[in-house]
């Protein structure tokens, strides 16, 4: 597996390192441990940055029974939800919280074709808050091939303030293929057909296009 830095990070990247270098050299001229300190402080902040926009490269594996999870995080729902936006149905929800530390490139759980795909403005509650579902912003995009339909949602977070996609309805998506992007930490919600069979459990971690959420 290979690592570069994700497009988005293109500009944040080095406007932090011209505003630690600023900051440290006008703190030199007050006083040079001041300087050492905030050096220190800025470096760290540094790395963190770059660890936020990492974008690991690796094979993906095609499998139309696997539905993979599109993000790297932590699973804290699984529950059967009504949807009222696409299926107006009872659905399966996994939802995959992301941190700050997580990569936050967003992947096609399945391949086929996007059938659905709506932006939605709203609140920056906490991403673990369950009414953030219902009331962040978010995107709402549903891909489906020969086997079946899923939907999965981008959600902000009270830090996440900016959603990335780069698809649109009615394109061809493979499985596992980049679609999206959120900083600095929110969650994704699957929305599924009961009749998957969801292989994770609360609490469990996942990484984006290797992680087998659930089987067909």
């Amino acid at each position: 597996m290979t690592t570069r830095l994700h497009k988005e990070g293109k500009t944040i990247i080095p406007v932090s390192f011209v505003l630690i270098a600023l900051i440290v050299a006008g703190a030199f001229a007050l006083h040079p441990v001041l300087a050492y300190v905030l050096g220190a402080a800025g470096l760290v902040f540094f790395l963190l940055v770059l660890n936020f926009f990492r974008n690991p490269e690796f094979p993906i594996p095609q499998n139309e029974n696997h539905l993979l999870a599109p993000c790297d995080g932590k699973v804290v729902v699984i529950e059967e939800v009504r949807d009222d936006v696409y299926f107006h149905d009872t659905v399966m929800q996994v939802s995959i919280f992301m941190s700050p530390l997580n990569v936050h490139v967003n992947r096609n759980p399945i391949g086929g074709t996007i059938r659905f795909l709506r932006y939605f403005p709203g609140k920056y509650l906490m991403a673990f808050d369950p009414k953030s579902s219902q009331l962040n912003e978010q995107t709402y995009v549903v891909a489906e091939n020969e086997r079946v339909a899923v939907a999965y949602k981008q959600i902000a977070g009270f830090l996440a303030r900016r959603i990335k996609w780069y698809i649109a309805e009615n394109d061809v998506v493979e499985q596992g293929a980049e679609y999206g992007f959120i900083r600095f930490g929110s969650r994704i919600d699957i929305l599924m057909p009961l009749s998957c069979k969801v292989k994770v459990g609360l609490g469990q971690k996942t990484l984006a296009g290797r992680t087998v959420v659930a089987e067909l």
